[in-house]
Order: C-alpha cells, then sequence, then structure tokens
C-alpha cells in the first residue's frame, strides 16, 4: 500500500526554525508533484507549498513566500519543508500530499490523492 511519512514536527518558539520532512514509499510508480498543507482546528485545511517532482518548479502559498523554502530528493522519494521566522500562527497540523496525475492546479488539495496522516508544528509566542 502506498504511504506518506512525515516528521520533524514539534514545539519550537517563535522565530526558530522547523524542516519536516516526508518520505513516500515505492509502492508510488509515478509522482507529479509533493505539496504540504496545513489545518488549524476549526478551519480548512489551507495549501502551503508544492514541488513539480520533474521540473522542480515550486509553488508557495503567498503569504509564506520568503519564509518556507519546499525541497525534494528524488532518490529517496523525500519531500522537505524548511520553515523559518515560525509565528504562533503557524501552528497547524502539516500533511504532505502526493498527485500521481496531472491535472488540477498545484495549489488545490483535490488534485492531490495520496496523503500523510500529518506532524504537528506548535509555535509558542
Amino acid at each position: 500500500q502506498a504511504q506518506l511519512v512525515e516528521s520533524g514536527g514539534g514545539l519550537v518558539q517563535a522565530g526558530d526554525s522547523l524542516r519536516l520532512s516526508c518520505t513516500a514509499s515505492r509502492r508510488f510508480f509515478s509522482i507529479y508533484a509533493m505539496g504540504w498543507f496545513r489545518q488549524v482546528p476549526g478551519k480548512e485545511r489551507e495549501f502551503v507549498a508544492a514541488i513539480d517532482w520533474t521540473a522542480g518548479d515550486t509553488y508557495y502559498a503567498d503569504s509564506l513566500k520568503g519564509r518556507f523554502t519546499i525541497s525534494s530528493d528524488n532518490a529517496r522519494n523525500t519531500v522537505y519543508l524548511q520553515m523559518n521566522s515560525l509565528k504562533p500562527e503557524d501552528t497547524a497540523v502539516y500533511n504532505c500530499a502526493v498527485r500521481t496525475y496531472r491535472s488540477g492546479s498545484f495549489y488545490s488539495l483535490n488534485a492531490y490523492n495520496y496523503w500523510g496522516q500529518g506532524t504537528q508544528v506548535t509555535v509558542s509566542s
């Protein structure tokens, strides 16, 4: 069964950095893109960043540009999210996602067909 395993979340102070990792199992025969989303209880899941697996093009939520960086290690089927200058409002469960087909927007959660369980990021003030 195809799986995504996230790691790297935790409790940090405002201004700190964290790096999240997400590894896709080898059962994913084709990856078109991987992305990160986040969700706060009571709110909708929101797009954070995505990377085109072949071209390496990256996409970010406008509000996070400059602080968050997505990268990938294709040989390891792993995507990373480097988060700098963290703020309390970044507190959320962060999920990685895979899309195995081309159609749809990189920014839309509906375009992703596999999801990880999520990792909690808590930023204290």
